[in-house]
């Protein structure tokens, strides 16, 4: 059995680099038929067991080996599952664009998942070229991808592409993640030296794009590293609270001096967190924590029951408070 990696997905087809060069690839039977999830099944960058056929025919893959990071979501529909967007990946360009595009609330839940996915998370403004005020948007950035690196590039102009090269080192991968019309395809076209991805104009009413990518793959670099693409996504779905507690460190640090050690950062009496935090990014925190304990709930009833005990524990223990402190 041969170990390759998976270098294109569209759907359920793959394309394998082998050593007898690219090969389409197609799943064993007993894979598709034993595997319980879909996140189990090849994704872009997944190393994999395979047989060669004779000629030109597909090679069959028999196993995906472990991996040591993956960029995943959670997936659409009502069976509870991880869609896997990139596996084993070091370095995640979280790709905004400094026109209508420029959200931190959206980078919030991209840096999530990264840091649960066990990737190092990059933070690239591009279309500097479009905006008059980059300094207050990368302070805005930097107040909520804290311990992030940032930088600001254009990459139609071929500017501060220089910071990026430092990261593409021989045997390093690297993905690009981000809203369609960012200028994903643009920038991975600079970095290869030669027009691989197509490119669209963006609509300059709210800068959105068409999709231009429209599956996963990787690209080799001359210098030997690895490239991911991504078709755009502004929807990431979060599947666990270890990223979560990582993006938010503020928060978790600042939760220690808040008067009740099970503080839901509401409305409780001696909060810290709520007297500290800027609310925006308060209310993010609340609204990534609902949709995960949601997913809890989906995946784990047992759990999700008992997460609602203590909560209802807690929420007696602030009412007791605020009679005894409204008491003469």
């Amino acid at each position: 059995m041969d170990v390759c990696r998976i270098v294109a997905q569209h759907r359920d087809a793959y394309r394998i680099s082998t050593p007898a060069g690219e090969r389409n690839g197609v799943l064993a039977g007993r894979l598709r038929h034993e595997t319980s999830r879909h996140s189990d099944l090849p994704a872009v960058g997944d190393f994999v067991g395979i047989r060669l056929s004779e000629g030109d025919g597909p090679a069959v893959i028999d196993a995906v080996l472990p991996r040591r990071t993956v960029l995943m979501r959670r997936a659409a529909g009502e069976r509870p599952d991880d869609q896997i967007i990139a596996a084993n990946i070091d370095i995640v360009f979280v790709v905004l664009g400094l026109d209508h595009d420029f959200n931190v609330r959206r980078v919030e839940r991209y840096l999530a998942a990264i840091w649960e996915g066990g990737a190092t998370p990059v933070v690239l403004l591009n279309k500097s070229d479009l905006c008059d005020d980059v300094g207050t948007k990368l302070e805005e950035l930097r107040g909520v991808a804290i311990g992030v690196d940032a930088h600001v590039l254009s990459a139609l102009n071929a500017e501060g592409l220089e910071a990026i090269a430092a990261y593409l080192k021989d045997g390093v991968t690297v993905s690009f993640v981000g809203s369609s019309g960012v200028g994903k395809s643009t920038l991975l076209n600079r970095l290869l030296g030669r027009d691989a991805q197509a490119t669209k104009d963006v609509r300059e009413h709210d800068s959105r794009g068409r999709h231009t990518t429209t599956h996963r793959q990787l690209f080799v670099l001359p210098g030997g590293a690895s490239v991911i693409d991504t078709p755009g996504m502004r929807e990431f779905q979060l599947t666990d609270e270890a990223g979560l507690e990582s993006v938010f460190a503020d928060v978790e640090a600042l939760a220690a001096r808040c008067r009740f050690a099970d503080c839901a950062h509401g409305d409780e009496p001696g909060c810290a967190v709520r007297e500290q935090i800027d609310p925006h990014r308060l209310a993010s925190y609340h609204k990534l924590l609902r949709e995960l304990r949601y997913e809890e709930s989906r995946v784990d009833p047992a759990a999700a029951a008992e997460r609602k005990r203590r909560d209802r524990e807690g929420a007696k223990a602030v009412r007791q408070a605020k009679a005894i402190k409204g008491r003469p």
